[in-house]
């Protein structure tokens, strides 16, 4: 009797789990690894197929990145939807780290609180994870200095309800490939705003949020920073150049500045919400490793003309191939340059290819699994308990 109802309950749930598990490698379930290259090469969430790929450069990887597909709330009955986010980090992989433990989190909390997403939410969720970050900080700075010069620049994307809700602060990047009707081609659209010194509208920006400091932007060595120290004017972390009470002993004496009474960099992030349309056929989510090397249209035309299949992995190939070219060596010399050395090169690059599929959105909540996964190995989980 207990086979006969057993046969008969797989006979009902296997059209479910056939669908949710199209594209699903179960040795790739939770990427594969490939000298300092990691890669998943195909999975499935709940508005499509996405791909994903990361390349150490720096002696500790200092990207972090992670997908969520599924609840987007505490609550169980919240809505469901796809999570990107991408965390670059500098001078230490300690913030970049702590977003992709937290972020999420407290965005699913917020959701919850405010009984649905906004780009008010992924604002405070930001705010709140920077002070969750500073607070670590305060308790560790005496005894680890080194902690108050890490931060983190951060792109996230979440797909709810045909919207996708974009926060960015630093610049790592978020472009869309959209399919223009009239030719046929897909163009590249960037959806996140780059908060870096080297854009003449962010340094007029620092000009005028700083008035009183004419050494607010400094060109040194052919390059606009911020005092004369860092690229990004947005970013989690870095707290020495946001709290005064961070600006002395033992705060190494090459990252001391001249008193300071607000803030030199922001971590509110630029907010876009985007209505998804038909012609919008995929999002790209890098960190600036990838952009440094290539464009967004070259990287739109790539995605395009490949097959699905492990086109993140061949993102990064194809920025590897560009740093090595530039450095007149072979990408087969460079493949051999071990982390550490290897950031003289290119920087960590965290690539994440998410395709959009109007068909999946509609299907979603019954045909395909929630996913957990992040960038460089972590847990991946497929729920075989499906709606038929």
């Amino acid at each position: 009797m207990w086979r006969t109802l057993a046969n008969a309950f797989m006979k009902m749930v296997s059209p479910c789990w056939r669908s949710s598990a199209k594209g699903d490698d179960s040795r790739d379930r939770n990427g594969r690894i490939n000298g300092l290259l990691w890669y998943k090469d195909l999975g499935e969430n709940l508005n499509g197929e996405f791909s994903m790929a990361v390349v150490q450069a720096n002696s500790m990887l200092e990207d972090q990145s992670r997908i969520e597909s599924g609840p987007l709330s505490s609550c169980d009955s919240g809505p469901q939807g796809t999570f990107v986010g991408i965390y670059d980090g500098h001078a230490g992989p300690e913030a970049s780290r702590y977003l992709n433990e937290h972020l999420f989190s407290n965005l699913k909390r917020l959701v919850w609180e405010q009984q649905g997403m906004s780009g008010d939410v992924i604002h405070k969720a930001f705010i709140e994870t920077e002070e969750g970050f500073l607070s670590l900080v305060r308790k560790q700075w005496l005894s680890r200095p080194q902690i108050l010069s890490v931060g983190s620049c951060c792109v996230v994307g979440i797909i709810c309800s045909g919207t996708l809700y974009v926060g960015n602060a630093g610049d790592s990047r978020l472009v869309l490939g959209r399919l223009e009707k009239a030719t046929r081609q897909v163009v590249a659209t960037q959806l996140s705003t780059e908060h870096n010194a080297s854009i003449d509208s962010v340094r007029e920006e620092m000009r005028t949020l700083h008035p009183d400091d004419p050494q607010i932007v400094v060109l040194r060595h052919k390059v606009w920073r911020v005092k004369g120290i860092i690229q990004v004017t947005r970013s989690l972390g870095d707290a020495y150049l946001k709290k005064a009470e961070f600006n002395r002993d033992p705060l190494q004496s090459k990252f001391r500045l001249p008193p300071f009474d607000k803030p030199l960099l922001r971590p509110d992030p630029s907010i876009l919400v985007h209505k998804l349309k038909p012609q919008d056929q995929f999002l790209i989510f890098a960190s600036d490793g990838l952009w440094e090397h290539l464009s967004n249209q070259e990287v739109v035309d790539i995605v395009h003309h490949n097959p699905h299949n492990g086109i993140a992995k061949k993102l990064v190939k194809s920025a590897l191939q560009r740093a090595a070219k530039k450095r007149e060596m072979r990408y087969s010399d460079l493949k051999k340059i071990d982390r550490g050395v290897r950031r003289h090169f290119h920087d960590d690059i965290t690539v994440v290819v998410l395709f959009l599929s109007p068909n999946v959105i509609s299907k979603a909540l019954f045909r395909t699994p929630t996913v957990s996964m992040r960038g460089g190995g972590g847990p991946t989980h497929l729920n075989t308990h499906l709606k038929c």
